[in-house]
């Protein structure tokens, strides 16, 4: 009996720790209340609670969660269905907010975005819908941002994952897309061809400015040339002449050095000149000036005098 009563005093104490000691896991956190109303927070670690007393209302994931809103057809100001899916990101901030505010924050947070959106696209136009996707984030993460602030939960981000227009209109723009590119595709190989004659002729215009310019070169360097050749044949004359002068003047000098004066030539002459008389055919008239001259040599003065 006794150890009976030992065994059921042990399993009373076992379930007395167990419902006393809670350990929470990181970025989880407890809400507790005492006797039906809001005691405190479990935060993580090991807390202790009152068995039968105290209890824990719900807990709460402190992580960033994500919600997907189910595809919403809604109608855009030019009166054409587009279907939108959406996803949320949010996190709990006030666990409190979280569990006495609204009962179900995922599911209100699906409904005002639901809501929100149909105002936004309600004032857009299908063409500004389908490339306004960051402004409709935007718009209804601020939207859900301000309802979600009492509810202790803050939207993180906001993202609309795609956008369907209806199946006509998806074929017209299809059709719309294909010949822009089209269009695109000509202007490009219009402008290719445009570039390419402008290279060609800016080419083919420098080709011949650097012809010109060479041909230019070549005739001033050829200019230069001959203008160099006939300054250095001028040079070479003239050089050639002074040498002769020079050479004339050393005879010159020379003979004067050797004592042959002006009679000495004249007769040097005349006997130049008997040679050439010796002929028979030739006559030979001689200067009064140049007998007179011969005069003063004596003998053959006279000898000359005599042929007179």
């Amino acid at each position: 009996m006794g150890y009976i009563i030992a065994i059921i005093l042990l399993v009373i104490v076992v379930v007395f720790v167990s419902l006393s000691i809670k350990i929470v896991p990181q970025q989880r956190i407890g809400v507790v209340e005492r006797l039906g109303k809001f005691n405190r927070l479990l935060t993580p670690g090991v807390n202790i609670l009152i068995p039968i007393i105290d209890h824990v209302r719900t807990y709460h994931d402190l992580r960033i969660q994500q919600a997907n809103v189910p595809p919403q057809t809604v109608i855009t100001k030019d009166n054409v269905q587009v279907k939108i899916d959406t996803i949320i990101f949010y996190q709990v901030t006030g666990p409190e907010q979280a569990t006495y505010g609204i009962s179900d924050y995922v599911y209100g947070v699906r409904n005002i975005s639901t809501a929100t959106m149909r105002q936004i696209i309600g004032k857009m136009e299908l063409d500004e819908t389908l490339s306004g996707r960051e402004k409709i984030s935007t718009d209804i993460r601020i939207a859900l941002d301000e309802a979600t602030e009492k509810w202790g939960v803050r939207i993180e981000r906001v993202e609309v994952i795609d956008i369907q227009p209806p199946a006509d209109i998806q074929d017209a723009m299809d059709k719309q897309m294909k010949a822009e590119r089209s269009k695109r595709a000509m202007v490009l190989d219009a402008e290719a061809a445009k570039q390419d004659m402008i290279l060609r002729a800016e080419g083919d215009k420098q080709s011949k400015i650097l012809k010109a310019e060479g041909d230019k070169e070549a005739r001033i360097r050829q200019a230069e040339g001959q203008r160099h050749a006939q300054e250095l044949e001028a040079l070479g004359e003239a050089k050639a002449i002074q040498s002769i002068a020079e050479a004339e003047k050393n005879r010159i000098e020379l003979i004067r050095s050797a004592g042959l004066d002006e009679n000495v030539l004249t007769y040097r002459s005349l006997e130049a000149l008997s040679d050439i008389a010796q002929g028979a055919a030739n006559k030979v008239f001689i200067p009064t000036r140049a007998i007179d001259t011969l005069g003063s040599i004596g003998a053959i003065g006279e000898m000359l005098k005599a042929s007179k």
